[in-house]
């Protein structure tokens, strides 16, 4: 059973297009990744300072374009927070990125397959 032309340059449309998606979107991913895993140790090394520093230190926080003094154990909660929110961010985006490549991988496979079919018909 043959496939004709026009369907077949059909289904090799979609599926190079579905592909190319899930490589640009892959290559998105991988950024947003490297940058939140920079992030997250700036956080690492913020906090590793302000641990070291004595109890009464006066810490100033930027707000905006003004610093504002801040009690050490409220800097410290919040690089806390922040740190758990990129822990989940990082999770989120292992998840997109595990589905992108299994996307990708489908895609390469089933054009391998219809090109495969094309040339052995």
């Amino acid at each position: 059973m043959s496939i004709p032309n026009e369907a077949l340059q059909k289904v090799l449309q979609e599926i190079g297009q579905k592909k190319a998606f899930a490589e640009q979107q892959l290559s998105i991913v991988k950024q947003q990744k490297a940058v939140n895993y920079r992030e997250s140790r700036m956080l690492q090394l913020t906090a590793s300072e302000v641990e070291s520093l004595p109890k009464d230190t006066k810490v100033y926080e930027g707000v905006g374009k003004m610093f504002v003094c801040t009690p050490i154990p409220d800097v410290q909660k919040r690089l806390v927070a922040e740190s758990e929110k990129l822990k989940v961010d990082v999770a989120n985006l292992d998840k997109k990125e595990d589905y992108l490549e299994k996307t990708y991988t489908n895609s390469k496979n089933s054009l391998e397959q219809v090109l495969g079919r094309a040339g052995g018909a």
